[in-house]
């Protein structure tokens, strides 16, 4: 072991109780605001500062691990030899579940028709609260985002924590790294150590999960009610419903073809998995899952590619929502949609769901993104009637995108050689991260504290 690595961990450790668990703190923290917010709903909204606070803090930290991840595996050995074709696989593998989602997102509203009969009138809804939704979208154009991973200088996606411009920031210091040789290895062995530390400050910052966890859910119920899901339940099930056959159906047959189990992985993954369920958001979660990932057989490189990519261009929740919640407006208001009309509602979701981040809010930003690109389908107004119910349907989209990814990148891995067959099978067998330090191709050891 290089002199630079740290040292194993002291043996003999005693497992925690139960209640010393992450996974189970955040779902006490996840019952505990569900319980005050409904019923104490005028305390409950001075709890949102923890949840937002909980996510700013973990935000802040995405970029620099981001950042480290990618240089020190581009750096490695034969990666400029696999990169283009990587990238290649990456983006196939993304649209090809994308429309996936989208199909099944169509299938499953068409089958339940959650929105017959609802017979609403568009005209009847406050036109002020529809244009401040319309106002408020984002323009999510394929174009103006592959331009935007170009930053206008070296630090300033470090400085708005934009992670497309990070990653590639960090491919080209990477190259630049491998060119440079000898001369670039105190550089890399620097970028090595505060990754590190990155990694097990990040650790300590977890601890704080259960918190935002309280916050975020206890806002959510005070504000919409448990009512208020009684009353669109039918969407939300639906939602669920194709999220859970995208999961359990098309994203488990992927995964067993590559001969790993899913239900193991999100068992692996459980502490992440109920993060995303109580702040609606995957990014809290990016540093852990690309840990963990590693410590499953994948490549530094491939996982560091892989997954920051996965966070903007496969967002198979966002996808599954798109074509449900459109034909869920069509529905409720009577709008008969021909073949063709729906068929190119799909492709302008191709490109909207591109667009979206990973966070909170950015499905519901996308639809009114679609639906004012395509004012002759259904009216962007339509919107307002499930603004109330979104964040309940945020957790699934959340969801759904984060096990994709997490299937996407060992997938990927598998596919450029880049995964350990028998560490991942381990990993996965032993239902937690091994109790050692993960050693990569460069020499460098990354470990995260045990919270995580």
């Amino acid at each position: 072991m290089p002199a630079h690595a740290e040292p194993q961990p002291l043996a003999g450790r005693k497992p925690k109780r139960f209640y010393e668990q992450l996974y189970v703190q955040v779902l006490i923290g996840v019952a505990a605001g569900i319980a005050l917010g409904h019923f104490y709903p005028q305390i409950a909204p001075m709890a949102k500062p923890l949840g937002d606070g909980f996510i700013k803090l973990v935000k802040m930290m995405i970029v620099p691990i981001v950042f480290c991840t990618i240089v020190v595996g581009v750096a490695g050995v034969h990666a400029d030899r696999k990169i283009g074709a990587s990238l290649l696989k990456t983006m196939l593998l993304f649209y090809g579940l994308t429309i996936i989602g989208l199909m099944t997102g169509l299938i499953a509203v068409e089958t339940i028709q959650p929105g017959a009969g609802m017979h609403m009138d568009v005209h009847a809804i406050d036109a002020k609260e529809a244009a401040r939704y319309a106002a408020g979208a984002k323009k999510l154009d394929t174009v103006d985002v592959l331009l935007h991973i170009i930053p206008p200088s070296f630090f300033t996606p470090f400085a708005e924590g934009e992670v497309l411009p990070v990653l590639f920031i960090a491919l080209i210091t990477g190259f630049g790294l491998r060119k440079a040789g000898v001369s670039g290895e105190p550089f890399l062995r620097g970028v090595e150590a505060f990754s590190r530390a990155l990694f097990a400050a990040f650790g300590y910052m977890m601890r704080l999960a259960p918190i935002g966890a309280f916050g975020a859910i206890a806002f959510i119920v005070a504000k919409s009610g448990l009512k208020t899901i009684g009353n669109l339940g039918l969407l939300i099930f639906t939602l669920y419903v194709a999220c859970g056959f995208f999961v359990f159906v098309v994203l488990w047959g992927l995964a067993r073809f590559h001969g790993f189990s899913l239900f193991r992985l999100l068992r692996y993954f459980r502490e992440e998995l109920l993060i995303v369920l109580g702040t609606s958001s995957t990014e809290p979660v990016l540093p852990a899952v690309l840990y963990k990932l590693e410590r499953l057989g994948c490549s530094k490189g491939s996982v560091g590619l892989t997954l920051p990519l996965g966070y903007s261009f496969n967002l198979d929740g966002t996808a599954i929502y798109l074509t449900l919640a459109s034909l869920f407006l069509a529905q409720a208001m009577d709008i008969h949609l021909s073949a063709w009309q729906v068929g190119s509602m799909i492709f302008v979701m191709l490109l909207t769901s591109k667009g979206a981040a990973g966070v909170t809010g950015s499905g519901f930003a996308a639809l009114v993104a679609t639906l004012a690109a395509m004012p002759d389908t259904v009216p962007v107004a339509g919107v307002v009637m499930i603004a109330g119910i979104d964040r309940f349907m945020s957790e699934a989209r959340a969801l759904t995108s984060l096990v994709s990814n997490m299937v996407a990148c060992i997938v990927i891995a598998i596919w450029d050689g880049e995964c350990d067959r028998s560490v991942l099978l381990a990993e996965l067998a032993q239902g937690k991260p091994t109790e050692r330090p993960a050693v990569e191709s460069t020499g460098a050891v990354a470990e995260l504290p045990q919270t995580v």
